[in-house]
């Protein structure tokens, strides 16, 4: 939606203004409805009102939306960690709190603006996501492929279809996994009660996470996560799913959870055939520091009885 919206509101529209307008404006977010309310982007009756407002019949609503921010893509002087590198693919191992590429709210000193300063990447992502073949949350750490030029795009691509690489991770999640193994099947979606979420729901896509337990403390359980498909916050979900939230998350977890600027994943082991030799290729990366703090801190405070 970029041009100006006018409704009169009718029997079938009155209740809180940001539900009903989401009901209406469906490529728009509750939350970001809300948003433009509380900015003064939304008027009743040429009032401002707030998010809660309750319609009436007769009501004349004007939704003004936000000017989309302009993204300039530039490449920037950002260290990189880079794992392994040559002619086509780049290793690298992202730090937590790092975003992967520029969007609205994050429009530079992302990974692909450091990436871009660094190398030239592919171009079949566009313009905002070169080299960029798959994606880690911004507050999860590790292991990421960089695709230098479009014939190692496609091949990684491909094998990511194709449910042929390697993808290994290590998650904190609260409460005890009696298990010693499991599989979590279950189709994911955008969630129908909060659309910033993902959720278990019956239409969703195929999602399937393997668990094991690494270790078990008196409230946490340490797993290792390997990933058959990549769905949006994949692990995140199919763990509070099965009741054992990642601890740290601020979007899925409790509110009462382990201090830290978000949850404990980290993408610890990647592997893929090489897109020009064929070779299958394996790398690892180690625990950052702050998530091996915390363990070392569950051994000596959160040992089982």
């Amino acid at each position: 939606m970029t041009d100006e919206l006018k409704l009169t509101i009718d029997s079938a529209m009155t209740g809180r203004i940001d539900k009903e307008l989401a009901h209406h404006l469906t490529d728009i977010s509750r939350s970001q409805l809300q948003k433009w309310i509380e900015d003064g982007n939304v008027t009743v009756n040429g009032e401002t009102v707030k998010p809660k407002y309750k319609l009436a019949v007769g009501d004349e609503v004007v939704v003004q939306p936000e000017k989309p921010q302009k993204i300039d893509l530039e490449p920037e002087n950002i260290p990189l960690d880079i794992v392994y590198e040559d002619d086509d693919v780049i290793v690298v191992n992202k730090p937590q709190g790092m975003v992967v590429h520029p969007a609205p709210g994050h429009p530079n000193h992302t990974l692909v603006n450091a990436l871009l300063y660094h190398s030239p990447l592919s171009t079949i992502n566009g313009e905002f996501r070169p080299g960029i073949v798959h994606r880690i949350d911004k507050d999860t750490s590790g292991l990421l492929m960089i695709a230098k030029n479009d014939l190692a795009h496609r091949s990684l691509a491909a094998q990511l279809k194709a449910k042929t690489n390697e993808r290994e991770y290590v998650a904190l999640v609260h409460g005890v996994i009696k298990e010693e193994r499991g599989t979590i099947d279950a189709p994911l979606g955008r969630s129908k009660k909060d659309r910033k979420k993902q959720a278990v729901v019956e239409d969703g896509r195929h999602a399937v996470t393997h668990f094991k337990v690494l270790e078990r403390f008196q409230h946490y359980t340490l797993v290792s996560c390997q990933l058959e498909t990549g769905r949006t916050h994949q692990i995140r979900v199919h763990m509070k799913y099965i009741g054992h939230p990642l601890a740290g998350d601020p979007l899925y977890g409790p509110r009462k959870t382990l201090p830290g600027n978000g949850q404990y994943l980290h993408a610890r082991l990647l592997g893929f055939k090489h897109p020009r030799t064929g070779k299958q290729m394996t790398f690892t990366s180690p625990l950052p520091e702050y998530f091996q703090k915390m363990i070392d801190h569950l051994e000596k405070t959160d040992r089982p009885s």
